[in-house]
């Protein structure tokens, strides 16, 4: 390049960036121009040199202290055109190491911790309700007890890698850049097994059925999801387990109807109730009784289809703010067969109610 650009430029940060959030910067623009990721670029491949020399000055105090003081020219003589040979592998070797290890989430084979599991496990509305603690079954891989999870029959022990000496990577040069990857022979686990435990192997896992306590918070709702920090697999190599993600499925009710925090129930009455307003019983959700009911006062001249909202009857809220509304729909029973008495008092009481409608219209009139 005819002309040097700022350093700071380079790496798109401030000159008052911390020596941390440099070294991100630096990562994220060295992955970005890597030539391995832009073949055939040779604006690329010149973006990265001009990173690395960048990166190199900034990282250091006293040259980065020299050049925000004197910029290039302080650094003309005891650099040279940005430092030796030996400065651009060990920063391109820390960055291709994160980057095989799984450092930066492509590419990498090491794990930091185990798998997750996931298990579904099925409610009834009044578990979900008021919340419960269950034991939920999970049949996944655990440790092998015979071998405590090392993989090798009882009474020996897995043996240092010989082609990588025990650290599960291996580097290769290609030009003047390194590459690191992991170990062929042991698959980046540093070490080998010559006698595997015939209980597992050599894997150092069996599948195994175990219970796991789970609380179910009350309110929860079908389609959600908790988690159980540690439940999950173990993790390679002594490395933390993973998580159990429990997804909760609420079954139906026969009395209910649930929207949330709400709940409907339907309930039947006659056509005199409803006309004359009456103490109606309707089911109640209760964490104590599952046969609970509750009283609700029907106005009179009730209509088929009203709802009648009764607050704080409904499902507690998740966050614990109080419970929802239960909504009672009324349904008005029209009976199928009649007495001949029936028959005649409802002719009569219908003739009755046509006077009081001509007599209403009327009196409107007038």
């Amino acid at each position: 390049m005819s002309e040097k650009r700022c350093y700071y430029d380079v790496l798109s940060v401030s000159r008052t960036i911390s020596s941390e959030e440099l070294r991100k910067a630096y990562k994220r623009e060295a992955l970005k121009h890597h030539p391995d990721r832009n073949p055939g670029d040779a604006e690329a491949e010149s973006r990265f040199k001009e990173i690395n020399e960048a990166y190199q000055v900034l990282s250091d105090d006293e040259k980065r202290q020299i050049y925000d003081q004197f910029g290039h020219a302080g650094l003309q003589g005891g650099m040279g055109d940005g430092g030796g040979a030996g400065d651009v592998f060990s920063h391109m070797q820390d960055l291709f190491n994160e980057m095989f290890s799984g450092g930066f989430g492509f590419g990498g084979q090491r794990q930091s911790r185990g798998q997750d599991l996931r298990v579904q496990e099925r409610l009834s509305l009044r578990d979900a309700a008021f919340g419960v603690k269950r034991e939920v079954a999970v049949r996944a891989p655990a440790r092998c007890d015979p071998c405590e999870g090392s993989g090798a029959k009882p009474g020996s022990k897995p043996e240092t890698c010989p082609q990588c000496r025990g650290a599960g990577q291996v580097s290769s040069s290609r030009g003047f850049m390194m590459f690191t990857a992991p170990c062929p022979r042991c698959q980046g686990q540093g070490a080998v097994i010559k006698n595997p435990c015939d209980a597992c192997k050599g894997q150092g896992l069996v599948e195994k059925l175990r219970k796991v306590t789970v609380n179910f918070p009350a309110g929860i709702d079908g389609g959600q999801r908790l988690r159980v920090p540690g439940q999950g697999m173990p993790g390679p190599r002594g490395a933390p387990p993973g998580d159990l993600y429990v997804d909760v499925h609420v079954d139906d009710d026969t009395r209910f109807e649930r929207d949330g925090a709400d709940l409907a129930t339907r309930v039947r009455v006659t056509f005199a109730d409803a006309a004359l307003g009456a103490d109606i019983t309707v089911p109640a959700l209760s964490a104590d009784d599952p046969k609970a009911t509750h009283t609700v006062k029907m106005p009179a001249g009730t209509q088929p289809g009203a709802v009648l909202t009764v607050k704080g009857q409904g499902v507690p809220r998740l966050d614990g703010r109080g419970r929802g509304v239960l909504a009672v729909v009324i349904e008005v029973d029209v009976p199928s067969a009649l007495s001949p008495r029936a028959k005649e008092l409802l002719a009569e009481l219908d003739a009755e109610l046509r006077n009081n409608a001509a007599s209403s219209v009327r009196r409107a009139a007038e």
